[in-house]
């Protein structure tokens, strides 16, 4: 998903668009980098962005929902969650993070900070949105759409709140079915002590 800046009005720019699960899929399987974060994309999903011009910069006010499976980290079985993705970025061009000649007025760069310092995205500062840089022409908004799901995972998920688990000695599933293994299981150091038989 690309957005040229002079796509951008003074209005600003309305999105919504949808998000395919290959994308879905590479930002949970780690893409090129390999990580797995645990997670598996169950479906499609749809982003809707507000993009503004603010100092230079570009402010993205985007969320979308995605829906993933994982596993119960006490039973191991299946989960299907849904996952809100709420965020709010301040696009700076690499020509102003690095000084050069960007803007192509007088406005100096300590004026322009000084005037951001009061520029205000809505019902927030400026300074409350991480910053992020692009080349100055284009957005690329998948790498952000990647990086911002992978945030929003939660660490560990649960089937139910009451989740029995399974049993760590014959590994039935607690939630299913009872098994009449030892609720203390015996020390494995102490267990040839219960072999010997005592005389009277």
């Amino acid at each position: 998903m690309l957005v040229k800046i002079e796509q951008i009005k003074e209005t600003g720019l309305q999105l919504n668009e949808p998000i395919g699960l290959n994308l879905l899929g590479e930002a949970l399987g780690g893409g090129e980098s390999g990580e797995d974060t645990g997670f598996r994309a169950a479906g499609p999903s749809t982003l809707k962005a507000s993009l503004r011009k603010v100092s230079g910069g570009v402010l993205l006010e985007g969320q979308f929902t995605a829906t993933v499976t994982s596993q119960c980290k006490r039973c191991l079985g299946d989960v299907e969650l849904k996952v809100p993705v709420s965020f709010t970025l301040n696009l700076v061009p690499k020509a102003l993070v690095h000084g050069d000649d960007y803007l192509k007025d007088d406005e100096s760069l300590m004026e322009k900070k000084e005037r951001s310092q009061g520029e205000t995205g809505g019902s927030f500062e400026m300074e409350d949105a991480d910053q992020e840089v692009f080349d100055g022409k284009t957005i690329d908004l998948d790498p952000i759409v990647r990086e911002q799901l992978i945030l929003a995972l939660p660490l560990t998920i649960v089937c139910r709140e009451d989740c029995k688990g399974l049993c760590p000695q014959c590994g039935i599933n607690r939630n299913d079915a009872t098994c009449s293994c030892e609720t203390k299981p015996v020390d494995p150091r102490l267990a040839p002590l219960k072999n010997i038989k005592l005389g009277n």
